[in-house]
């Protein structure tokens, strides 16, 4: 797999763990400071550079989405009661979450391994075709000079097939004979 290609699958992962889980504790009512977000999105980064390199499915995208997620939610957990303006009865406030936050928690780990699967699915499916126009296009361009052509020079001489039952009323009518 090119570098490019890898680094851009990898950076689109990382970037949608690291969004959708800022986005669940902000909406969940704590803040995430900056420092935090890097470096939760170093350790997504991280944990998605070495299975980047082929096709992936879902049932190795969801556990790595999940590890992520309790990742994720440790660090911010941890970042959060380390800031000074953590309010103190806050949902985040301990590290081991309630019953609501591990529903919340597996609901969205398995929406986005769907989600992330099926554009894997669709990546992959899309650079297979590509790759063989590719080949449609390029493959007549790439013969060597010890090749036979892959297009005749001069096309087969076709034989006229005789048809016992053909009639014939094309062209002007014929002449009448007086």
């Amino acid at each position: 797999m090119a570098l490019p290609f890898r680094l851009a699958r990898t950076a689109v992962f990382a970037v949608v763990c690291l969004g959708l889980g800022v986005a669940a504790h902000v909406l969940g009512g704590a803040s995430v400071p900056a420092p935090a977000m890097v470096a939760a999105l170093g350790l997504a980064f991280a944990a998605a550079y070495p299975l980047s390199g082929r096709e992936r499915s879902f049932a190795v995208i969801l556990p790595l989405l999940a590890g992520l997620q309790v990742a994720l939610h440790l660090l911010f957990s941890l970042s959060h009661a380390a800031s000074p303006q953590a309010p103190a009865g806050h949902l985040h406030s301990g590290l081991v979450p309630g019953l609501g936050m591990l529903v919340a928690h597996g609901l969205a780990v398995a929406m986005t391994a769907l989600w992330l699967a099926r554009g894997e699915a669709a990546l992959w499916s899309l650079l297979r075709r590509l790759a063989v126009r590719l080949l449609v296009i390029w493959l007549p361009l790439l013969r060597t000079p010890f090749s036979t052509p892959l297009c005749p020079s001069e096309p087969p001489v076709l034989r006229s097939a005789v048809l016992r039952h053909v009639v014939s009323r094309r062209g002007p009518p014929r002449a009448a004979a007086a």
